[in-house]
């Protein structure tokens, strides 16, 4: 984006700013169909996300979910740093079919210091090196194709369910504060507002749950209520 590069460190100043007033803050570089998703997805969520791509109108329609939405014609080391990604706790490279520019990326963000990188891959091979180099990697067709055909298996369509305009259920991993307590320690309900229905552990879904059951950071509870007080949740755990 020929002329913008100047006005990079404001925006850099102003993401430094955005981490302060924020539990936790998600970078997005690549806003192909799983980039927008995830970061339209977070968004909605309550989380600041910085998005990064080089086609300008993908970036435009983000900006009504996020201010900080750059059109960048690189994304060297140099350019990721002037838009602020190194103040993200969490950045998820979404270039898979782009292998060497997808590893070449996840590189520089890693080289950023950024504490969680994650990166999407088409191939095993891709994956490997990407591993290699210190990111978490997810491959979401492959993934997304085992989780569906699982669900078609068992029957078990629950990740989460809308039951009104208020009411959901939905999984959340275990994690912070409620990591090696008991579901009596924690007290959900009593706190937020919230149910335990169910707990995964070690790919089984335990529906008998005793007070004393000693939650792990395997663990997915299942929790039934507002939406407010699950999302209340869901930052207090970040």
């Amino acid at each position: 984006m020929s002329g913008s590069f100047a006005c990079y460190h404001y925006r850099n100043e102003e993401t430094k700013k955005m981490k302060k007033n924020a539990n936790s803050t998600f970078g997005i570089v690549g806003l192909g169909r799983f980039g927008t998703a995830l970061a339209i997805t977070l968004a909605e969520a309550g989380k600041e996300v910085i998005v990064v791509d080089q086609n300008e109108e993908k970036v435009k329609a983000m900006r009504q979910y996020t201010e900080y939405a750059f059109v960048c014609d690189n994304l060297s080391k140099a350019t990721l740093s002037e838009v602020g990604i190194q103040n993200c706790d969490t950045v998820i490279v979404c270039i898979g079919s782009r292998i060497d520019t997808s590893i070449l990326t996840t590189l520089n963000v890693v080289s950023l210091g950024v504490p969680h990188v994650i990166s999407k891959a088409t191939s095993q091979d891709q994956g490997a090196v990407l591993e290699k180099i210190g990111a978490e990697v997810v491959y979401p067709e492959r993934d997304m194709a085992i989780r569906l055909g699982k669900k078609l298996l068992s029957g078990n369509f629950l990740d989460f369910i809308f039951l009104d305009n208020d009411i959901e259920i939905q999984q959340v991993p275990v994690s912070g504060f409620i990591e090696g307590k008991t579901i009596q320690e924690i007290n959900i309900r009593k706190k937020y507002g919230l149910n335990i229905i169910a707990i995964e552990h070690d790919q089984n879904t335990i529906i008998e749950l005793s007070p004393d059951y000693k939650l792990q950071s395997e663990d997915i509870i299942v929790v039934i209520g507002k939406v407010q007080n699950i999302r209340e949740l869901e930052r207090a755990l970040s």
